[in-house]
C-alpha cells in the first residue's frame, strides 16, 4: 500500500507529505483547490511524462517521493528462489501485484528496506527529470513497471487504459482465477511457438545459408570418404621414411648383424669371428681359470653384456626385409597427400578435422532444409499445434464462466450506483479457425461491451461512457474481483467517480468504495460529503493568497488532515457550503451513520 506521498514545489503545491489510511483515504477541497496536483505526483513517480510547467514559479526543480509499504509474502518472493530464472518482473513470472513489483525491483538491482520500497522523481525548470528508485537513478520506465503492480489510477485520461482488449483479458483472467490453466497454455504455445521459429528460419533461409549447408554436408562427405584416424600421418611419414631409405638401411643393419652375429646374414658363415662368438670365447677362456673371485665377475659380466647383444641381434634382425617396396611407397605418399588435403582445410591436426566433422554435422541440423527435414518438423510442430489447441480450449472454458458471471454481477452493482439501466456484458469469442487461432495468451478475443442506459446500444467500454461514469464502472469491476479473488493487494486512486451522482447514490458510492477498502487500499478525490465520510482518513487540499512579504510565489495551496471537529467542518462545508449549526448537525449525523454499518478498514464487519 501507499504508505506515504511526499511533494515539494509542485505546482501550487509547496511542500506537503501525506500518510494515507491503510483502507480509505479521502480528498476533499474547493475545486481549483489543486487536488489533482495529488494525481500529477502519483503519475510522475510511476513514470509518467515529466512536464516543466509543473515546477512551481520561482523553484529550481519539483520532487514527489512514494513510499510502498509491502506485506511480508510479498517480501518473500524475493528469496523464494532465482527471479532470473524465473522471469521475474515480467508478464511470465508468475508474480502478480506486490511480489511481481518486487521481482521487477530486484531485476533493477534494488531491494526493498525494511519492507519499503522508495520511488521517487525529480523534475528540473529546465525540462529534464530524473527517476530514482530506493536511492539508485533508473530509466523511468522502471519505475512505471513497479508503480504499474502497485497503484491502478481510475481518473479521466487513464480510464482509456481498459479499453485496451490486452487489459480486458488480463483483468478477466484475475478475475478467473485461470492461473494455472494459463499456465499450461503459455507452456505448450511456446514451445509451438519455437518450432514455428525453427521451420520459418529453415523455409526463408537465404542463399548464403544454403551454400553453406551445402559446404558443410560436402566437407562432412569428404571427410568421412577419407575416414583419417588420429595419429594416422605421422604414423604414415615414417613408414615413408624407412622405404625412402630402404638401402641405406638393409646396408647397414647387415653389416652391423654380420659384425655381431654372422650367422644372421649367412648361414654359411660357420668360422665367422662375430662379436658374439669372440665374447662367448672370452667366457670360456675365463671360466677355464680355476681361480674364483675376479675372473668369475667379469665372465659374469661378459655373459651380461652377450644377453643384451642378443637382444640387439634379435631386433635388428626383425628389420631386415621390412622397408615396403615401390608400390607401397605409392600408396603411402597418395594416403599422405590426402591427410595432408584435410588438415590444410580443417586442421591443423587430424584430430581437429575429425572434431570440425563433428560439429558441422550439428550445425548441419539448422541448416539443413531439405523437404525430409521440412517435412519431419512440420509434423512434429502438427503434434505441439494440437496439444497448445487443446490447452486453449480449457482456457476458455475457464475465461467464459467468469465472463458470464463478472457482466451479470457488475450490471447489479452498476444499479447501486446510480446507473440504472446500465449493463456489462464480457464476452469471450473464439478466433476464426480458417487463421491460426493461437496466440500467446490463448485462441479468445476478450471484449468488454458497456450499455450506459437503457436503449443504448453496446458499445466497446472507453468509448461510451463519460469520465464520472467510466470510474463508477471501474468501481464495480473492482469490486466484483474483490469479492471474487480476495485482496488485490493494491491501492487504488479515483477520480471523478462521483461526477454526475448525488443524493441516496452517492452514500452508495461511499459505502462500496468503503467496501473495496476492506481488501485494498482505496483514495479517492472526491467533492461529495456523502462519499468522504464513508473514508479512514480525510485529506482537505486548500488554497492559500501569497504572503505579502513574498507575493512572487503566487498562490500556494496547502494539505493537512482534518480529524474530530475539524473533519466535521470540512463534512459540513461540502454538504452546504456553510458551517452553520444545521449543517454541522447534518454532517455528524452522516459521520455516524456511515461508521453504523462499516467500521474501520479491518474491522472485518459487515457491510450492508
Amino acid at each position: 500500500m501507499l504508505e506515504e506521498l511526499d511533494i515539494r514545489n509542485l505546482g501550487p503545491i509547496r511542500e506537503a507529505t501525506i500518510a494515507p489510511a491503510a483502507g480509505m483515504t479521502a480528498i476533499t477541497g474547493e475545486t481549483g483547490a489543486g487536488k489533482s496536483m495529488l494525481l500529477s505526483a502519483i503519475r510522475l513517480v510511476s513514470g509518467g511524462a515529466a512536464e516543466s510547467s509543473r515546477v512551481s514559479a520561482g523553484a529550481d526543480e519539483a520532487w514527489a517521493q512514494a513510499i510502498f509499504a509491502l506485506s511480508d509474502d510479498a517480501v518473500a518472493s524475493e528469496h523464494s528462489g532465482d527471479t532470473n530464472d524465473a522471469g521475474s518482473g515480467d508478464a511470465d513470472s508468475g508474480f502478480t501485484g506486490a511480489a511481481a513489483a518486487v521481482a521487477k525491483a530486484h531485476d533493477a538491482g534494488v531491494d526493498p528496506e525494511d519492507g519499503e520500497l522508495f520511488l521517487s522523481r525529480t523534475v528540473r525548470a529546465s525540462g529534464r527529470s530524473r527517476a530514482v528508485l530506493g536511492g539508485k537513478s533508473v530509466p523511468r520506465s522502471v519505475l512505471g513497471a513497479i508503480a504499474g503492480e502497485l497503484v491502478t489510477i481510475h481518473g479521466q485520461t487513464d480510464q482509456l487504459k481498459i479499453a485496451a482488449s490486452s487489459r480486458q483479458r488480463e483483468f478477466l483472467d484475475r478475475v478467473a482465477g485461470d492461473e494455472a490453466e494459463l499456465a499450461a497454455y503459455r507452456k505448450a504455445w511456446d514451445a509451438l511457438a519455437a518450432m514455428d521459429e525453427r521451420l520459418e528460419r529453415l523455409r526463408s533461409q537465404e542463399s548464403s545459408a544454403r551454400q553453406q549447408a551445402d559446404y558443410l554436408r560436402e566437407s562432412i562427405d569428404r571427410i568421412n570418404r577419407i575416414d583419417p584416424q588420429p595419429g594416422e600421418d605421422e604414423e604414415l611419414k615414417a613408414r615413408r621414411e624407412r622405404i625412402e631409405n630402404a638401402a641405406d638401411i638393409a646396408q647397414g643393419v647387415g653389416s652391423a648383424l654380420g659384425a655381431l652375429d654372422a650367422s644372421q646374414v649367412d648361414v654359411d658363415a660357420a668360422d665367422g669371428a662375430s662379436a658374439v662368438e669372440l665374447i662367448n670365447h672370452a667366457v670360456t677362456s675365463l671360466r677355464a681359470i680355476r681361480v674364483g673371485g675376479t675372473f668369475a665377475e667379469q665372465a659374469d659380466r661378459l655373459e651380461s653384456i652377450n644377453a643384451d647383444l642378443g637382444d640387439v641381434v634379435f631386433a635388428l634382425s626383425q628389420e631386415l626385409g621390412d622397408e615396403g617396396s615401390v608400390e607401397d611407397l605409392d600408396q603411402i605418399n597418395g594416403r599422405i597427400h590426402e591427410l595432408g588435403d584435410l588438415t590444410r582445410r580443417w586442421g591443423p591436426t587430424l584430430a581437429d578435422v575429425l572434431a570440425w566433422r563433428d560439429k558441422a554435422a550439428f550445425d548441419l541440423e539448422d541448416l539443413d532444409a531439405s523437404p525430409e527435414k521440412v517435412a519431419e518438423l512440420e509434423s512434429e510442430r502438427q503434434t505441439l499445434y494440437d496439444a497448445a489447441l487443446a490447452a486453449a480450449d480449457v482456457l476458455s472454458a475457464a475465461r467464459v464462466a467468469a465472463a458470464a458471471d463478472l457482466g451479470a454481477r457488475v450490471t447489479e452493482e452498476l444499479g447501486s450506483l446510480a446507473m440504472l439501466g446500465a449493463s456489462l456484458e464480457v464476452r469471450v469469442t473464439p478466433r476464426d479457425k480458417a487463421d491460426d487461432p493461437l496466440g500467446p495468451y490463448g485462441r479468445d478475443d476478450i471484449a468488454f461491451l458497456f450499455t450506459p442506459f437503457e436503449g443504448s446500444p453496446q458499445l466497446p467500454m472507453g468509448k461510451s461512457a463519460s469520465g464520472g461514469e467510466l470510474s463508477r464502472l471501474m468501481l464495480a469491476l473492482e469490486l466484483v474481483a474483490a469479492d471474487t479473488r480476495g485482496g488485490a493487494d493494491q491501492t487504488f486512486i479515483f477520480d471523478e467517480v462521483d461526477a454526475g451522482v448525488g443524493g441516496k447514490a452517492a452514500v452508495e458510492l461511499g459505502k462500496r468504495l468503503a467496501r473495496l477498502a476492506r481488501s485494498a487500499q482505496v483514495i479517492v478525490v472526491t467533492h461529495l460529503a456523502q462519499v468522504a465520510s464513508w473514508a479512514d482518513a480525510q485529506f482537505v487540499v486548500t488554497k492559500e493568497p501569497p504572503d505579502a512579504d513574498d507575493d512572487d510565489l503566487g498562490v500556494v495551496t496547502t494539505i493537512a488532515e482534518v480529524n474530530g471537529e475539524t473533519r466535521v467542518h470540512e463534512i459540513a462545508r461540502m454538504l452546504s457550503g456553510s458551517e452553520s449549526e444545521a449543517s454541522l448537525d447534518h454532517a455528524r449525523e452522516l459521520l455516524s451513520d456511515s461508521r453504523l454499518t462499516l467500521p474501520l478498514a479491518g474491522a472485518g464487519a459487515a457491510v450492508d
